[in-house]
């Protein structure tokens, strides 16, 4: 008699099986590559309702169970101030994937709604700040992030097209104001398109962006930075098929002999100081 499986096991199994070449491969890369989970460490999953958490939060449940590496992890979730319907459906597709996911409440949104322009940022750092705050409260050493291979990319481009300068998205940082605690990023060679794929072939429906500032505004999608920056890449796909991972090789292969300037622990050297330091 064949085994019945839960619709959880079922997507677990399809990690492992259909998706394990482009997702959970991937995903065993970056966690060795970068170093990113050793033993010993406590780990915060955090969790925003949206696709690439929710993977997230499945493959490190899934790694806890098959790997070697004595680790803890927990599930965490900030409430910014979800409407009902945005928090209800968090926390049905967290019961669908059997996720233990912990809630904890903040007023973010109610700070950030008001601001003059887009609020984005500033949500942002004040986000990032609740969810080391509560990671360290609980114990945690790390939290991990839902940034894939092609935030990678996307960042890494963004910086030179608006920002004027070469500047990546590391698989793992140290956080400066939360002592002891780093940041990792296990989706970090895991394509967005392939997230995409497992969603829907799953019929999954995740959160996009829930904030409040989307729900009162119109908000021109076609003017994000970050969405014209995805699509020129995509562009170039035409022309140059690798053109991906050329970039994302590209910085773990830069060559400093060659740049005119540069940036380290915050300090900026110019070309001239460089080019004496030759000497």
């Amino acid at each position: 008699m064949e085994k019945e499986f839960t619709k959880a096991q079922e997507i677990e199994r399809g990690i492992t099986k259909r998706f394990k070449k482009s997702i959970w491969s991937k995903f065993i890369l970056a966690l060795k590559e970068y170093k990113l989970v050793n033993d010993g460490d406590k780990i915060a999953v955090c969790i925003s309702g949206g696709k690439d958490s929710m993977l997230l939060a499945l493959l490190m449940k899934m790694l806890k169970k098959y790997s070697e590496t004595n680790f803890d992890v927990c599930y965490i979730c900030m409430d910014p101030g979800y409407n009902k319907e945005n928090r209800k459906q968090i926390e049905e597709n967290a019961k669908k994937l059997e996720i233990p996911i912990e809630f904890f409440e903040t007023n973010i949104f109610d700070s950030v709604v008001n601001l003059e322009g887009s609020p984005c940022y500033v949500c942002a750092r004040m986000r990032r700040g609740y969810l080391y705050n509560e990671a360290k409260n609980r114990g945690c050493n790390k939290i991990a992030l839902g940034h894939h291979f092609t935030d990678v990319i996307t960042t890494t481009v963004m910086g030179m097209l608006y920002g004027a300068q070469l500047q990546a998205m590391p698989p793992k940082l140290k956080s400066q104001n939360f002592e002891g605690m780093e940041l990792i990023r296990p989706l970090y060679c895991v394509n967005e398109d392939d997230i995409c794929l497992w969603r829907d072939a799953n019929k999954l429906k995740f959160l996009n962006c829930a904030c409040r500032f989307t729900e009162v505004c119109a908000v021109d999608e076609t003017a994000s930075a970050r969405l014209q920056t995805k699509n020129f890449i995509k562009s170039l796909k035409n022309k140059i098929p690798d053109v991906e991972h050329h970039i994302f090789k590209s910085i773990h292969n830069v060559n400093i002999d060659t740049f005119v300037g540069v940036k380290e622990d915050g300090k900026y050297f110019d070309f001239n100081t460089l080019f004496d330091k030759k000497d």
